[in-house]
């Protein structure tokens, strides 16, 4: 099956990154989907991970540190109709963007958060990230992390996320279907991706994460408390959607521009007029 999405040239990660092999993950995903180059955004901020969007043949907003989430919002709000996709790392995503995260969650945008997590900063080199666990020494954290992790599928389910998922880079047709089911779920969908950096995180490795993870079998994504208990296990982490729910009211709909219309703001006759009108003038 021929991958529009696919961008040929080189990238800037490592040799054996996991974000080389969450891209292929969501190239064959996108492709499965059907889904047109000109139905679908790709959002970052900053970061190894938020770079994915530059390696991809599509439309593509790089943001701020931490600051994804937000222009997201944007884009899916002046066009409803686009597919908008978030990838970040842990440290973006959680880090300096938990409060974009968390207020994200609060207002339901129909956007997908693909979030890379690799447990450690890897753009700056070894720092330890929201969910490096206890106990990793880095070259800041010599003494070893003591804080405990942020689990962010936890979080997301406490705070009623309508789809919290979570995938491996090694579990790469486990995680594809996942991804799948995300970018289609209406509202907000979180899919947090284990996937390893091979540079800077000498513990978490893609031999770690397959021997400390699982597919879940069997498990209620519709069972809140179900999934909150399967989000805080912590020895062996389960994969898989965690938590769903379909009637939750998504935000672009509550905005009084479509209370009454489902045309998109920027196609709106009279603005969309000024705006040709103006990019004349300027020609």
């Amino acid at each position: 099956m021929e991958k529009i999405f696919d961008r040929t040239g080189e990238n800037a990660w490592c040799p054996g990154c996991g974000n080389i092999g969450l891209r292929n993950i969501m190239l064959s995903a996108m492709s499965e989907l059907g889904l047109k180059q000109e139905e679908v955004v790709f959002v970052s901020g900053i970061g190894q991970a938020a770079k994915a969007p530059q390696y991809y043949n599509g439309s593509f907003f790089n943001g701020l540190h931490g600051r994804a989430l937000p222009a997201a919002a944007g884009i899916k709000a002046a066009n409803p109709n686009l597919k908008v996709i978030v990838e970040s790392g842990d440290g973006d995503m959680y880090g300096e963007g938990g409060n974009h995260f968390l207020h994200a969650i609060r207002r339901n945008p129909d956007i997908t958060v693909i979030a890379h997590n690799n447990m450690v900063y890897g753009l700056t080199k070894g720092q330890a990230s929201p969910t490096s666990q206890e106990g990793m020494v880095t070259p800041i954290q010599v003494d070893g992390v003591f804080e405990e992790p942020l689990n962010p599928v936890a979080l997301a389910i406490a705070m009623d996320a309508p789809f919290v998922a979570r995938g491996s880079v090694g579990e790469m047709e486990k995680t594809k279907e996942i991804i799948k089911q995300a970018v289609m779920h209406r509202g907000f969908s979180l899919v947090d991706v284990f996937q390893a950096c091979v540079s800077f995180n000498k513990i978490n490795t893609h031999k770690w994460f397959r021997e400390h993870t699982y597919i879940m079998e069997g498990h209620d994504p519709h069972d809140r408390q179900a999934a909150l208990k399967k989000a805080m296990e912590t020895g062996n982490m389960p994969l898989g959607i965690l938590y769903m729910k379909e009637d939750r009211a998504v935000f672009e709909d509550k905005l009084a521009p479509y209370e009454k219309s489902k045309q998109p703001l920027y196609a709106r006759h009279r603005e969309f007029e000024t705006v040709k009108k103006i990019l004349a003038e300027k020609a």
